[in-house]
């Protein structure tokens, strides 16, 4: 017989034409066959967005114990029923880029406000002065790692910029979820008191606002990801260290965001000069509250102003005078806490 005839299988006897062979057993038919359809990530116990879910019905749960859940509810009706629609979630907020701090005194003073840092880089045979022993003193005894580095790759690090032979590497931000501060005041038992910035593009103003946010017992600061400033060096050195207590959390769409802290229990309201409440007649710091800063310039826009429930005004001898961001919110921070301290 040609072929090889030896070979396990290749012997055609019986009745059918190619006779019997030797197969998998079944194996790859019951492969292909597959486990059914994928479930949902929701339905998964251990996935992300499963965990997501449950925690907000968690603070749905919470939330709707509360007489604020009640004044939201017939907010509402009044709206034609918006809460009751599901907004969009935001994506959860990522890392910024990692970031150079060159210079001499921006180094000092980064490295005194305790920002977190990667890597102290010192150039090659520096000309050590007060700054510079003073910079690698505070790194030695944070156990920061120092490296020695020639001029020309300091420059390529620093992108060219005037380093003074001293720079350092800060990490990338770890941004929060708006639903995140939400959990976390619900965690302290306390109504959440946040700030929203819209259009604020200085990040000393971020800095200042954290700093306030700190001082007046709010849990957190929500920024949008685009046009709008981010935690930077700057924003770090300005917080004075609060930005290590204070959650700053990132929104792709900050209307959106709003809408889902409505839906969640929150009034939303927007500062403004023109407001049509004044700040020492405000009714809602009890609730959980959420105020919109707008920029110095353009104050809020227009969809988040539309999506504010109410807009506050902050009384001044001066008609013609504004207020910056960091100093608006630390004036409604104020009040807010004063009047939950004194039940006002």
């Amino acid at each position: 017989m040609s072929g090889n005839s030896q070979r396990k299988g290749a012997m055609r006897t019986g009745a059918s034409r190619k006779g019997p062979t030797v197969g998998s057993g079944g194996q790859r038919r019951r492969g292909l066959e597959g486990k059914g359809p994928t479930p949902k990530a929701a339905d998964r116990e251990k996935h992300v967005a499963a965990k997501k879910r449950r925690a907000a019905q968690r603070r749905d749960e919470a939330l709707g114990k509360g007489k604020g859940a009640a004044a939201r509810a017939s907010a509402a009706g009044r709206r034609g029923g918006t809460a009751g629609r599901r907004p969009a979630r935001p994506a959860r907020g990522g890392k910024a880029a990692s970031e150079m701090v060159a210079g001499r005194n921006s180094v000092v003073e980064a490295l005194r406000a305790g920002l977190p840092v990667t890597t102290v880089y010192v150039a090659s045979r520096i000309d050590v002065d007060d700054r510079v022993r003073e910079a690698m003193k505070i790194a030695a005894e944070r156990g920061l790692p120092m490296l020695e580095t020639p001029r020309g790759e300091l420059d390529r690090l620093t992108d060219g910029a005037i380093h003074q032979g001293l720079a350092l590497q800060v990490p990338p931000y770890e941004y929060a979820h708006p639903a995140d501060l939400l959990a976390s005041a619900d965690d302290a038992g306390q109504a959440a008191l946040l700030v929203a910035l819209d259009g604020v593009t200085d990040p000393r103003n971020l800095g200042a606002v954290v700093r306030s946010v700190a001082a007046f017992g709010g849990h957190g600061v929500i920024v949008p990801e685009r046009r709008a400033a981010g935690m930077t060096a700057s924003a770090w050195k300005t917080s004075a260290g609060a930005a290590s207590r204070v959650p700053v959390a990132r929104a792709t769409n900050l209307t959106r965001a709003l809408e889902e802290l409505k839906a969640s229990g929150c009034f939303v309201l927007g500062l403004d000069m023109h407001g049509d409440v004044e700040l020492p007649e405000l009714t809602l710091a009890h609730d959980p509250v959420v105020l919109v800063v707008g920029s110095e310039g353009k104050g809020l826009s227009r969809l988040v102003r539309e999506t504010c429930d109410v807009i506050v005004s902050i009384p001044m001898h001066a008609a013609t005078e504004s207020l910056n961001a960091g100093v608006a919110a630390g004036v409604a921070l104020y009040e807010v806490a004063r009047r939950r301290s004194h039940g006002a």
